[in-house]
């Protein structure tokens, strides 16, 4: 009961902190700007000294998150990971203001079918929105992937859910799971998001080798990729229902490629707010067995599952 009450609050703290998030970083409100303005208050009167308090109070908890000090006493004294996960506000705060290069007329992904090496290679490196139509449908994982896939694969393996906790990372997005283990610790009802169930969707890491390499057994490099190009140590499993991933910006190093490998899947992507006023919205459907291609630290996206559908796919980075 302790838990689960502990669950309710993070989860409503957590949504008013989005939605804050979201008016600040939507008028163009940075930690910088916040600083700046909380000096000017207190040189100007020292009546507003509490203002200078309560906004050097909410620097100096971004700043704890920045560097994951907060995340460990929060779990040290309540049993709970730090109330913004991935410090969202911090990386968009701090993020470099787009040229709008990669957004400008484009109104459609591009669209090729099972591409070669040689047919993606003018598109590789382009940031734009790319869908490659049934380029998956010959891996093994295409056939065995599945939420027990998972489960029995990381419930076999010592500290592997463990290590998605203090090594990677979990997304939760609408759901309310503290850790993979609640993911996997679900009822068959759940599971199958069968009527009355609260329903679910999840991301994670996975920075343990040997998971990797038990996945990997089941799909090679995406054929299609630049033979030189780099592929990270570390790859992320999304699976679940109907609100899919919430709007976002992802923060990494390379280019992203997401293999879609059960059920249909809509992404919706949109300009940073400084390309508005000279780009559209992007809103494309992919399939099972469908590549996509999108440059996430760019493009804002989030994505919805087909209704009665279950949704799972993996991710990587290339570059």
């Amino acid at each position: 009961m302790r838990r689960t009450r502990k669950c309710e609050v993070e989860i409503k703290l957590r949504q008013d902190f989005d939605n804050l998030n979201k008016v600040l970083t939507k008028n163009g409100v940075t930690v910088n700007k916040l600083k700046s303005s909380t000096q000017q208050i207190r040189k100007k009167d020292s009546q507003w000294s509490f203002l200078y308090i309560g906004a050097s109070v909410i620097l100096l908890f971004t700043a704890l998150c920045a560097c994951n000090i907060f995340d460990n006493l929060i779990i040290s004294l309540i049993g709970i990971r730090c109330l913004i996960p991935n410090n969202y506000f911090v990386w968009e705060a701090t993020r470099p203001i787009s040229d709008c290069g990669f957004c400008l007329n484009v109104t459609a992904p591009i669209i090729l079918h099972n591409a070669s090496r040689e047919e993606f290679a003018p598109y590789a490196y382009t940031s734009k929105p790319i869908i490659i139509r049934k380029a998956f449908l010959h891996w093994p994982a295409y056939e065995l992937f599945n939420f027990y896939f998972f489960k029995e694969l990381y419930e076999s393996i010592d500290d592997s859910i463990q290590s998605v906790d203090e090594e990677c990372q979990f997304l939760h997005f609408k759901s309310n799971f503290i850790s993979l283990k609640d993911v996997f610790d679900m009822t068959k009802d759940r599971i199958n998001n069968k009527p009355g169930q609260n329903s679910w969707y999840v991301g994670w890491g996975n920075c343990h080798s040997q998971v990797l390499k038990e996945m990997r057994k089941h799909y090679p490099k995406p054929h299609f990729l630049p033979d030189d190009c780099e592929i990270p140590s570390k790859e992320y499993v999304f699976m679940g229902y109907d609100a899919g991933a919430t709007m976002h910006l992802d923060f990494i190093n390379r280019l992203m490629w997401q293999a879609q490998l059960k059920g249909s899947k809509t992404w919706n992507l949109l300009p940073s707010n400084e390309c508005e006023q000279f780009c559209s919205p992007v809103t494309f459907k992919v399939y099972p067995g469908d590549a996509v291609l999108v440059d996430t630290r760019v493009w804002y996206h989030g994505t919805t599952i087909t209704p009665g559908e279950f949704s799972l796919s993996i991710q990587s980075e290339y570059g």
